[in-house]
């Protein structure tokens, strides 16, 4: 096995992609697993990775687990207009709910008010409403107006596809 990538081996870079383009396999270790498909060392393997990262073609390595699957087919992305001076602290707070998948900072608009986002998922209307109070309650005297815009629809979140040529081979 080669335990030397050097930056002109992009057909490895192209070769890693398609491998993980659909997702990383199920296994007790994805890592080896690409190892191997590649021909190349788990090191060699991190090392591509990290570099394709550096360089911007790969943005995040993430889990992306299915809610629906899991049961929680309730979403709720809550919307709040929370004090500027308290921003800090209270978005750290609502992000540490275990309820909530996501959270972050917006600016305001001239017609949308709020600047914290926080997505809730459970496994009813009624439960997801009470991450909301519960969420309302953290906020305070600091939160000055809230909203919940909940999910009528499924959207499938899909990372980098290479279009391909009819062969079957990456088109660049």
């Amino acid at each position: 096995m080669s335990v030397c990538i050097s930056r002109s081996d992009d057909a490895l870079a192209l070769r890693l992609v398609k491998l993980t383009q659909a997702g990383l396999p199920l296994v007790d270790d994805p890592w080896a697993w690409l190892a191997e498909q590649l021909g190349i060392s788990v090191d060699a393997t991190l090392q591509l990775l990290q570099r394709l990262q550096a360089e911007g073609a790969i943005r995040r390595i993430a889990a992306v687990p299915n809610h629906y699957r899991l049961g929680y087919r309730f979403n709720g992305m809550t919307v709040w207009d929370i004090d500027d001076e308290h921003m800090p602290r209270l978005g750290a707070l609502v992000g540490a709910q275990p309820y909530v998948s996501h959270c972050y900072r917006r600016p305001r608009r001239e017609a949308w008010r709020y600047n914290l986002f926080a997505m809730v998922h459970g496994r009813s209307s009624e439960e997801i409403d009470s991450y909301r109070e519960q969420l309302r309650f953290l906020l305070g005297q600091a939160c000055a107006a809230d909203e919940m815009l909940v999910s009528s629809r499924i959207l499938k979140k899909t990372g980098l596809r290479l279009p391909t040529h009819p062969a079957g081979h990456p088109v660049l």
